[in-house]
């Protein structure tokens, strides 16, 4: 993942480079997350040094940048194979603004690790934090953000008009307007919390439950291409089908976060009803691709005994994304989106389920496939197979993922049952129900599993450092 990549266009090159920075971030990801959950056994754990404010903020941070860090590879990487040009408009403009981004996060990080709060005056938003939950980076990098993102945005439209246009690379130009655009609604002032909510939202929900996952549909059908070859008709076909799903139920299905904020109940059922409509096209894309597959070409041996299939790891990732997805985002969203079991559930330990399991399921998988496809276009190998360590990382980084969201599932259980039905939801009655045998039991499995998925994700980074060579030799 480190070298060879000079035969590579300077598109997929810059794409390497996002993807390097964006493991990294990820490794942070999991890190911090750990010692955030050990806060959670032991509060006194690096009390005023690394307080699990600052530990829950660079964990869900870290995990939202290493993702737009490797989305924004992703295209990179597919940007020459859809538009037929290996150099992009403004690749030189398009690898200082990496750079840039690069050194911005840098400095974030540093201000979060090192100064971490500040007084409640203006200097503070510009220059520590901006104190949205999720948006915490402080103003001056969401500028920086905003104009790194026009710049990436700008290179690959200008590319996309210049060459040819596929569906897949249509849809994608089309949707990262709206990832950028977005963006923006987060970053006005408001004295009006109801109202701030509300416009905080679109950039979380929005970004997440509607442009992403678009996104995400984009990156399975170019991958399902290229790992087996599947009918181009097919995947954007069901693209299509799911921008439409997708906008409409990722639009409407945001009103499932203005139940309790001070927005008309009509929301209610709004809501409700279409949040649980968005996996599902990306489940049905796959499924049709590999039924397609397996009955015309599935059957045939490429050569000799080797599978026709290209690249082993990508499709395990991709598939797992398909599945995940609808789990994490669909069903375990759907677990407590109703408004009449949210008003139980809202805020306690079930909303992390659902995140840990729905981010994993929906975004890191897709992106990791992402990156072992780039490392197949680096060294030049026609079909990459899983090595051992690609399936130690496959097997620990999804188990521990499902076995933290279990974990977690149970002690928002325990606190709906005791903290919200029995004790009526009062200050009290959280700290009670924080205490209790349950919640605590609970709570040391999360931490075990996200060991396990830590020890997955070394595998993932050896794998990712290894397996390249070591094909390239066996072919």
């Amino acid at each position: 993942m480190l070298s060879k990549t000079a035969h590579l266009s300077p598109s997929k090159q810059l794409a390497m480079n996002y993807f390097r920075v964006a493991i990294v971030l990820f490794g942070a990801q999991l890190l911090f997350g750990l010692l955030a959950g050990l806060q959670f056994l032991f509060p006194d754990f690096l009390y005023n040094v690394l307080d699990f404010s600052v530990n829950r903020m660079l964990h869900i941070n870290a995990l939202v940048v290493w993702m737009l860090y490797a989305m924004l590879g992703s295209v990179y990487l597919m940007l020459p194979d859809e538009t037929g040009i290996d150099h992009p408009v403004a690749i030189g403009l398009g690898k200082l603004a990496f750079w840039v981004l690069t050194a911005a996060v840098t400095v974030v990080v540093l201000v979060y690790l090192f100064i971490q709060i500040g007084p409640g005056k203006e200097s503070t938003i510009w220059f520590i934090n901006e104190g949205r939950e999720y948006l915490e980076a402080p103003r001056w990098a969401d500028i920086g953000i905003v104009v790194v993102v026009l710049i990436f945005y700008a290179n690959v439209f200008f590319t996309y008009m210049k060459g040819k246009k596929t569906g897949i690379m249509t849809v994608m130009v089309a949707d990262l307007l709206a990832l950028a655009g977005l963006y923006l609604a987060g970053m006005f002032y408001t004295d009006n919390i109801s109202v701030d909510q509300y416009w905080w939202w679109w950039v979380i929900h929005l970004w997440v439950e509607a442009t992403w996952e678009v996104f995400v549909g984009t990156l399975a059908a170019y991958g399902l291409i290229k790992v087996l070859n599947a009918k181009r008709e097919i995947v954007e076909m069901w693209l299509w089908i799911e921008v439409l799903m997708l906008f409409g139920s990722g639009i409407l299905g945001l009103g499932h976060h203005y139940f309790w904020i001070g927005t008309p109940e009509y929301w209610w059922e709004i809501g409700a009803l279409f949040s649980a409509l968005e996996p599902v096209p990306l489940v049905a894309m796959f499924v049709h691709v590999l039924y397609d597959w397996g009955k015309e070409q599935g059957h045939v041996q490429a050569e000799g005994k080797r599978t026709a299939i290209k690249n082993g790891p990508a499709i395990a990732w991709i598939s797992i994304n398909a599945f995940g997805n609808f789990l994490g985002a669909g069903i375990w969203g759907f677990f407590h989106t109703l408004p009449q079991v949210n008003i139980y559930t809202h805020g306690t330990q079930f909303t992390a389920s659902h995140g840990h399991l729905a981010f994993f399921g929906a975004y890191a998988t897709i992106l990791i496939g992402m990156m072992y496809l780039g490392i197949q276009e680096s060294y030049g190998i026609e079909r990459m197979k899983a090595t051992f360590k690609s399936k130690m990382a496959i097997v620990l980084i999804t188990f521990g993922v499902v076995g933290m969201t279990v974990a977690l599932t149970i002690a928002g259980y325990e606190q709906v049952l005791v903290e919200r039905a029995e004790l009526g939801a009062g200050w009290q009655a959280y700290f009670t129900a924080q205490n209790l045998p349950w919640y605590i039991q609970a709570q040391v499995w999360r931490e075990i599993m996200g060991v396990v998925t830590f020890v997955g994700f070394v595998y993932l980074l050896w794998d990712l450092l290894t397996i390249g060579k070591k094909e390239a030799a066996a072919e």
